[in-house]
Order: C-alpha cells, then structure tokens, then sequence
C-alpha cells in the first residue's frame, strides 16, 4: 500500500475533504470531523479511529500502535507495509463510518449521507 492509494481511496469515499495540517500531515474528514491522519514523512503511517474491539486486537500486531496525541483505544497508528491493501481499505470505511455516526443527524442530511 502506497501513501497514494491511501489518499485515492480515503477520497473516493463520500463527502470527504482533504486538508494538510500540523505540517506535513494529509488529514482526511467527514462533516469537518477527522476519520484518517496520514503522515507524509518518513517511515509513512496512517492513524485512524477504531472501536475498542479493534483497537485490542490491531495493537497486538507488530508495526500498529496507539496513535499518538489521541483518545486511549479510539485510534490505532499504523505504519502502511504493516496492513494488507484490503486491511486498510476495510479500517479506513470502518473509521469513516464510526465518525459518520457521530455526525448529528442534521449534518448527516444536508450531506446526504
């Protein structure tokens, strides 16, 4: 998996805006909340929310951690050779949906989702 495909695939999904912050950090949101952190630096990781379960289960694993400046077991950081391209494309969707169901139900309307 590629910074690239990430961000490709973190943009298809719908609504999504994709800003640089704290640096050089690409950070994708939904409804102006934040569902990925990718990192452009060297070694390239990718921080995104979890549920508990999740969150249990991928810190097991080795090159996948907490991620940093975040809510203790609501987000993983992981570095990209660590994950399958189709492991990362169901934790990003999964991360997307948990911050979409977040959303109010409002916001969730006017953006269609």
């Amino acid at each position: 998996m590629s910074l690239e495909t990430i961000q490709s695939y973190c943009n298809s999904l719908p609504q999504v805006t994709e800003t640089v912050q704290w640096g050089e950090h690409l950070v994708f949101k939904v409804g102006g909340k934040i569902f990925c952190i990718l990192g452009t630096a060297a070694p390239i990781s990718a921080s995104f929310k979890v549920t508990e379960e999740d969150f249990a289960e991928l810190t097991e694993r080795d090159g996948i951690g907490q991620a940093p400046y975040s809510a203790k077991r609501q987000w993983a950081a992981a570095k990209l050779q660590y994950m399958s391209k189709a492991e990362w494309q169901h934790y990003l969707k999964k991360s997307y949906d948990l911050v979409v169901a977040k959303l109010t139900k409002k916001l969730r309307t006017e953006l269609g989702l």
